[in-house]
């Protein structure tokens, strides 16, 4: 099977950009828990569900696009 190398590398960049936006969702959602914002307790495990949710399709996407761009052909 021949590898689409522009897809691989969009998928790369897809990757690189969930995985820079989420981290720093992460960051500000844990500063402001330990601000001690006000917000309701399923505010915070909703918003943290997401963040792993996103994080594993980070993950697959960086996965698929490391092997179509290791691929020979």
């Amino acid at each position: 099977m021949r590898a689409n190398r522009p897809l691989a590398w969009l998928l790369a960049a897809v990757a690189g950009w969930n995985l820079l936006t989420w981290t720093m969702f992460a960051r500000n959602l844990a500063e402001a828990h330990a601000a001690g914002e006000d917000r309701p307790q399923g505010y915070w495990i909703a918003h943290t569900g997401l963040i792993v949710v996103n994080l594993v399709i980070t993950a697959v996407l960086a996965g698929v696009s490391w092997r179509s761009l290791r691929a020979k052909g």
